[in-house]
């Protein structure tokens, strides 16, 4: 229990995270006085798993597993685990954007929102973000953060300089984890752009290349890859078993994430096409049945190049 109760930190970006919280609520009120009770009532309930995110954010920065991330690399496996799928999922869920937008006074928000959406000099913010809301892009960028920053060299730069471990390595991983996870989960007013096909094929990749990183630390490898691991003062467990739980904690905890929205992809194209099959057959454009038994069902036959209309 000392482990837990000692070791607590102070990072600034926890006052960055009250002063969201705090403009949150200030945006749920003032769309509170212009919605209905159910609306009102909705935004409420996002709205604790959006806090939810911010505590785990919190958790993640300012608690023990920060500073015993410093000695062993499976604490910060779990970091990083946080940081790619809970806090991301969690904000998705949670769609704090139509709230803050609302905490600014109705004067600003109005200049913001013609300025983005009607100004020539905004044009290619606005072209920056169709491209960032790209499911390529989102996919590619998502995988991308994930295997560059363990490769040994990058993984030992952000952990000599904290700005590149804090603004680029932790910083890469929430932003590409949001526009990864907008592909799949509805995030009011947004919702997902790709059908359950693409869904599937992202998520199983994704945990694929998961897999396969995890792999190549534990089972393809013999020796630690990270210097800044090994010999370490008061740590006596080795720095190569202690990438082997790393890499365990990547399995397992990646599996722990992605399969559950998984189900829920192949649960909702059921819910639309009525089958596995028929939803397998709408993504990749294949009518759902045989001509002859579609007539069948709808009781219009073809025979022999003519449509026979059975009498009663």
């Amino acid at each position: 229990m000392s482990a837990l109760a000692r070791h607590w930190s102070f990072d600034p970006m926890v006052v960055v995270l009250a002063f969201t919280a705090l403009a949150h609520e200030l945006g749920l009120a003032r769309l509170a006085h212009r919605s209905t009770l159910a609306n009102a009532q909705r935004r409420r309930r996002r709205s604790l798993l959006f806090y939810g995110a911010l505590v785990v954010l919190v958790l993640t920065i300012a608690s023990p597993l920060d500073y015993w991330a410093n000695d062993y690399f499976y604490v910060h496996m779990i970091e990083h685990i946080l940081l790619m799928f809970a806090v991301p999922m969690l904000v998705v869920l949670g769609a704090p954007w139509t709230p803050l937008l609302f905490a600014l006074p109705v004067g600003a928000r109005r200049r913001l929102g013609r300025f983005v959406y009607l100004s020539p000099r905004a044009r290619g913010l606005r072209g920056l973000g169709r491209v960032a809301r790209s499911p390529w892009v989102a996919w590619g960028s998502f995988n991308a953060a994930m295997l560059v920053w363990h490769i040994p060299s990058w993984f030992e730069l952000a952990e000599r300089n904290q700005a590149v471990h804090v603004w680029l390595m932790h910083g890469s991983f929430l932003v590409t984890g949001v526009l990864f996870w907008l592909q799949f989960l509805p995030s009011s007013p947004m919702k997902p752009k790709t059908g359950p096909l693409w869904q599937v094929g992202a998520l199983l990749s994704t945990n694929a290349i998961m897999t396969m990183l995890a792999i190549s630390m534990s089972i393809l490898t013999t020796v630690s890859w990270y210097p800044s691991y090994s010999h370490l003062r008061g740590v006596t467990l080795s720095p190569f078993a202690d990438q082997q739980i790393g890499a365990a904690i990547l399995w397992v905890c990646g599996d722990f994430w992605a399969l559950p929205v998984l189900g829920m992809v192949i649960r909702r194209a059921m819910d639309q096409q009525g089958s596995l099959a028929g939803a397998i057959d709408r993504a990749i454009g294949r009518s759902t049945a045989p001509s002859y038994f579609r007539g069948v069902a709808t009781g219009v036959v073809p025979v022999a190049g003519e449509v026979e209309r059975p009498g009663p």
